[in-house]
């Protein structure tokens, strides 16, 4: 067999059964597909390190990196078993069967999918061995280039029809069925100078598009709202269960409320701000009757990724929201409902697609990154950021450094700025919106041309100003001053 051709056998017989797989997985659930399954299994697997460090470089193109990552991979893999069968067809169906085994191990470790779920990485090994067998049968026997565009054909519009099966859900279509949502109790009106975008920071809202995602779902939950319920269980005395509906029809009220990223570098842009409405988690919990010794409420995404907040601070401030910025909730973003907790890193507090609310003990329950080496409690730090000037920027003339201090739920007392290690002068603050909001602030500074480095640091309204010390991410988010360097001319 000719190497060209042995390379296109194994390579086809690779498409051939991942499209076959999420040709399938589409009926039983789209996180059957093997290629999937395997991409959330090594997400899964990924040391905390790697996590970090793949946010850091790629930011929210993390996952479709991965998956570049998978498909360069696999298509090697099966340039190799198609070049290593050129005398006998073995070496190429022992790489297809091991491959699917893989693909079965994968599919039995999520926990978003049934017992059918193991049909889509079985029809992938039908599917590669079945390619690749024909197709090294006829080009030993000189088949025809004809051949190969066919598979490649059939490979490709199987694996199409997969994606379009898969997200034949109508999730757009139950979000405007919902219509408006109108909370009982409205967030306050954003006052004029709560912001300074003239000046480079964000607006005071950030859009659902803007808004930062950082998750672990390879593919995007597709819940339609009148097919969901939230179950609340555990250390209560009256266990319930909330369909969509029901969370709607009982009084909604509407906060503005930051979240922030615990992945967020010093000077990172995974902090964002939105109006949400929903229902709060306080009053469904007490409903319940939470029972004595509880420290936990332990969420669960139907995805399967898990989350344990204190209960106390849940108690407290959090939200069960269905809505964002006057909408249903986007459905990156969430939809039909999600958790949202002032006060705490995403983590720990703001878990999407959340189908499943168990009041429980931290002793009893982990959530998902605490084995990975994340603290199982992590309310926010205080902290600031420049947004302008933009690091190795040019500005002309007098300089105004203007940035975004966070320190939800104490909120920000006062910013502090300071040039090339001279004194701190402190910044005009936004308007006080919340303490559960970020806030934004500007200073004008007389600078004499050349290279120039200013340094920020922000005061919480409990006299707690933050850590100079530079520390990462992990355990429990960073710390330290954010400096930007520029050149006045």
């Amino acid at each position: 067999m000719k190497p060209v051709k042995a390379a296109l056998t194994g390579l086809l017989a690779i498409v051939a059964a991942l499209a076959a797989g999420h040709l399938v997985a589409a009926f039983v659930g789209l996180s059957a597909s093997p290629y999937l399954a395997v991409g959330n299994a090594a997400i899964d697997l990924t040391p905390s390190w790697l996590k970090d460090f793949a946010v850091t470089a790629f930011g929210t193109y993390d996952k479709a990196v991965l998956l570049t990552g998978m498909a360069l991979v696999l298509a090697g893999i099966g340039v190799a078993a198609g070049l290593a069968s050129r005398n006998s067809a073995t070496p190429g169906s022992v790489v297809a069967v091991v491959l699917g085994l893989v693909g079965i191990a994968a599919v039995l470790t999520r926990p978003d999918v049934g017992q059918l779920a193991l049909l889509a990485p079985i029809a992938s090994i039908a599917a590669g061995l079945w390619v690749f067998r024909r197709l090294h049968r006829q080009t030993e026997e000189d088949g025809s280039r004809r051949d190969f565009l066919v598979t490649a054909g059939l490979a490709v519009a199987a694996g199409v029809a997969g994606q379009l099966l898969g997200n034949r859900t109508d999730v757009e279509g139950s979000r405007r069925a919902i219509g408006d949502l109108t909370p009982k109790t409205k967030a306050p009106e954003i006052p004029v100078g709560a912001d300074f975008v003239k000046d480079g920071t964000p607006s005071f809202i950030t859009s659902g598009d803007d808004f930062y995602r950082i998750d672990t779902a390879l593919s995007v939950p597709r819940i339609r709202a009148e097919e969901w319920a939230l179950r609340v269980h555990g250390m209560v005395e009256r266990p319930m269960v909330l369909t969509f509906e029901e969370i709607r029809s009982r009084d909604l009220v509407e906060e503005t409320i930051t979240l922030t990223c615990v992945s967020n570098e010093v000077g990172g842009p995974y902090i964002s701000n939105a109006n949400f409405v929903g229902i709060r988690i306080g009053d469904v919990l007490r409903e319940a009757g939470v029972k004595a010794g509880a420290d936990q409420l332990f969420s669960t995404s139907d995805d399967g990724f898990t989350a344990g907040s204190p209960l106390d601070h849940v108690l407290e401030r959090g939200l069960i929201a269905i809505g964002m910025n006057g909408q249903p909730l986007p459905a990156e973003h969430g939809f039909p409902a999600r958790l949202v907790v002032p006060g705490l890193y995403g983590y720990v507090s703001a878990t999407k697609w959340v189908t499943d609310l168990n009041v429980t003990t931290f002793a009893k329950e982990q959530g998902y990154w605490i084995p990975r080496g994340w603290a199982a409690r992590a309310p926010i730090k205080t902290m600031s950021r420049i947004d302008r000037p933009r690091r190795m920027g040019k500005v002309q003339g007098r300089t105004v450094v203007a940035g975004t201090a966070w320190a939800q739920p104490k909120g920000v007392a006062k910013v502090e700025v300071r040039a090339d290690g001279g004194p701190w002068q402190e910044a005009q603050l936004g308007a006080d919106v919340s303490d559960s909001t970020w806030r934004m602030w500007r200073i004008e500074m007389d600078l004499r041309p050349g290279s120039h480095t200013v340094e920020c640091r922000a005061t919480d309204k409990t006299g707690y100003t933050q850590d100079q010390a530079r520390l990462d991410p992990v355990p429990d988010g960073a710390t330290g001053w954010h400096s930007v360097t520029f050149t006045v001319e």
